[in-house]
């Protein structure tokens, strides 16, 4: 098994040829294909609430 074998995907690879073992294009994503979910971005915390100056009378 390995470049020269045909039924393998390295020998599909080396000789240009597709086939069960290299079809063309892929019917569905496998597991180790799929992206992560994609992740929640972190939650943005609250600005601080800002007091009002003390106003002086005068």
């Amino acid at each position: 098994m390995g470049k020269g074998d045909r039924k393998t995907r390295r020998g599909k690879i080396s000789s240009a040829s597709y086939g069960n073992s290299r079809p063309k294009s892929a019917k569905a994503p496998t597991a180790a294909v799929k992206k992560p979910a994609a992740a929640k971005p972190a939650a943005k915390k609250a600005a601080p609430v800002k007091k009002p100056a003390a106003k002086k009378e005068g």
